[in-house]
């Protein structure tokens, strides 16, 4: 039966209740960035500053936060972004939010380190699901991957192209954070501190990557299968490459982790359907801009060539409506599922996705917008930002 969740009125304190439940190691590998972890904060101030400007006198009673993305109505501009061995957050992770995002009719990106195979997550959100390719040093592995989506229906395929080495994360090198996950002397204390999280996950076993799996030696076990993982992340992504995968994929495509606006045109030249603005959570260069500082520029680049969609940061609704106005056709997020399901399981995904679409709602009318198509530089203040 669904838990009612009304007193916790807002995502912080979802999320608040979820890092209760959490080691201090799995919280940080959630919650981390890289280096100095300056762009991860970078996300929300750029977002902080960033001022909508009430209009009234206008009929706003009717709204909806229903969006278009490639052809494909969804309930609100907002899907669930990808994320790397989400099971380790709480077991069942990659299934619990396919399921949320097909009752809430938005898009779930499942990521190629996934917990739960492409096949099991297109049974869960058989029209909802997108997949995230992580390109591999293995072109055979790649293109079945590729393979693999197309057979279970999936519609979107979307590259990560911001991944060419690893980012430095300094705090799961401090944790002594390693895969496969096992805990160490250091962390046990903390883990024997949040009961909840660590019998759940003994019941559930150590989460590994399913969808990977076959791809691995036969009967190689965990250590063997993390250290395919990590064979997986290719340095040569090119143009030729993306245009082979272009060629083998008949749906949609879209590269996702451009912040230069430069990069557009290479979108546009291997094919791309669209892209995803993003810093990939500031997880990857911590001197990198925010991914909503970027997000002008880059639409402006891309005109009617690429549907132009941001991640990175989003709390409320008011900032997916910071980032439509912007320029963004579609935005995600993640941190806010996984830490809403670690707090109340399904419950808590389907609390996070409702409290979104009201705030997206109320937002727009505040605004004078019935409509998120409707959204548009007009609606930012353009006067001196905090801090300017």
């Amino acid at each position: 039966m669904p838990r009612d969740l009304s007193y916790l009125p807002a995502l912080d304190d979802l999320m608040e209740a979820g890092r209760r439940r959490l080691p201090r190691l799995v919280r940080d590998y959630l919650d981390g960035g890289a280096g100095d972890e300056s762009s991860l904060r970078r996300n929300r101030e750029a977002l902080e500053t960033i001022r909508l400007l009430p209009r009234y006198g206008r009929d706003v009673a009717d709204r909806t936060t229903v969006s278009e993305v490639f052809g494909r109505p969804y309930a609100m501009p907002l899907g669930i972004a990808p994320v790397g061995l989400a099971d380790l957050i709480w077991p069942n992770m990659d299934a619990t939010l396919a399921a949320g995002a097909a009752a809430a009719d938005v898009p779930y990106i499942l990521s190629t380190a996934a917990s739960t195979t492409i096949e099991r997550a297109a049974e869960l959100a058989p029209r909802n699901l997108w997949f995230q390719l992580y390109v591999s040093t293995d072109d055979a592995v790649t293109f079945d991957l590729v393979e693999r989506a197309r057979r279970v229906g999936v519609e979107v395929l979307v590259v990560t192209v911001d991944i060419p080495v690893p980012g430095k994360r300094l705090r799961d090198l401090r944790n002594g954070f390693r895969l496969p996950f096992r805990p160490t002397v250091g962390s046990a204390a903390g883990i024997l501190a949040h009961p909840a999280w660590a019998l759940a996950t003994l019941r559930a076993g150590t989460p590994n990557f399913a969808t990977l799996a076959p791809y691995a030696e036969a009967g190689s076990g965990a250590q063997s299968l993390a250290a395919f993982m990590a064979r997986q992340i290719t340095g040569r992504l090119e143009p030729a490459l993306l245009r082979r995968i272009r060629a083998a994929w008949p749906g949609r495509m879209v590269l996702k982790g451009l912040l230069s606006p430069e990069d557009v045109d290479m979108a546009v030249a291997v094919g791309a359907d669209g892209v995803i603005v993003s810093n990939h959570g500031g997880r990857q260069l911590d001197a990198a801009p925010a991914a909503i500082e970027m997000l002008p520029a880059v639409t402006q680049r891309a005109g009617d060539r690429l549907t132009v969609m941001m991640d990175g940061g989003l709390r409320s609704g008011s900032d997916v409506v910071r980032a439509l106005a912007s320029g963004a056709r579609f935005t995600f997020a993640a941190r806010p599922f996984l830490l809403a399901v670690a707090a109340y399981g399904r419950s808590g995904a389907d609390h996070a996705l409702s409290l979104l679409a009201d705030e997206v709602s109320r937002v727009l009318g505040l605004t004078g917008h019935t409509d998120p198509s409707q959204l548009s530089s007009a609606a930012l203040w353009d006067g001196p930002r905090a801090g300017a």
